[in-house]
């Protein structure tokens, strides 16, 4: 591949096995972490292991210079190499049902899951390359009602739009914008969840292909979305979600 890749949330997680994906196909990979810090020289180790290239930056979005402070660790990475894949993964988690929301919690759930990513993009575009690929995760609750995720679901339902306005805007310089939308999928960050009591056996229950997603489904789906397979695709949403809800299950 030699190209280079900026992957937030790629600490632990969904964000650590795209930024491994992402590496083994030949990417040099910005991993960029909030807080965990060993985390993220877990994933710098994992790919530097197998052979792959990757540094690591700290930014906490959702405070001030959050952005500011991505860049200057990108910029110091690539030591001006341009970028050509942006993975905006990084997110909040819900802030419950909207009796137990706050404002508080709502600010910051918009200012990490769509402030960030908006901003991200508008800093990224001066320094990737032509035919680039920015890749959006999203998430099944934007097509699925969850009464415990209503703010969580309505900003990832600006991301799905983001992406599809700017896979008009960015055409003209061969740059594809793609959104892709998790179900149920087990990593180490949740694995308490799923855990619980009838939680897996549930959403098996109602997924067609019958099991919990895992991180590499979706990091595989998004390595596809990053590569010239995928150049003819812009402004879609893939739904990697093995089928979560799809309707009432047929026994033959």
């Amino acid at each position: 591949m030699n190209k280079t890749a900026l992957v937030t949330g790629a600490s632990r997680g969904i964000g650590r096995a795209i930024a491994i994906r992402l590496a083994r196909d030949g990417a040099t990979v910005a991993v960029h972490y909030g807080s965990n810090e060993a985390a993220a020289k877990e994933t710098v180790r994992a790919i530097e292991e197998a052979g792959g290239h990757a540094f690591s930056i700290r930014a906490e979005f959702g405070m001030h210079g959050d952005v500011d402070a991505l860049f200057i660790g990108l910029d110091e990475g690539l030591r001006g190499e341009p970028l050509d894949i942006l993975v905006n993964n990084a997110a909040a988690a819900p802030a419950g049902p909207i009796e137990a929301d706050s404002p508080q919690a709502f600010d910051r759930l918009f200012a990490v899951n769509v402030k960030a990513p908006y901003f991200i993009i508008q800093r990224a575009l001066p320094r990737m390359r032509d035919g680039g690929r920015i890749i959006n995760v999203s998430s099944v609750c934007t097509r699925i009602a969850v009464a415990s995720q209503t703010s969580f679901a309505m900003t990832k339902g600006a991301l799905d739009i983001m992406g599809r306005t700017l896979a008009n805007a960015l055409g003209a310089r061969g740059i594809t914008v793609n959104t892709i939308a998790p179900g149920a999928t087990a990593t180490d960050v949740n694995e308490a969840l799923f855990k619980a009591p009838g939680v897996e056996d549930f959403f098996k229950s109602v997924t067609a292909l019958g099991r919990l997603g895992q991180a590499d489904d979706i990091a595989d789906a998004v390595a596809f979305l990053a590569s010239n397979d995928a150049r003819w695709i812009t402004g879609h949403m893939l739904e990697a979600s093995g089928g979560i809800y799809l309707g009432p299950q047929v026994t033959p």
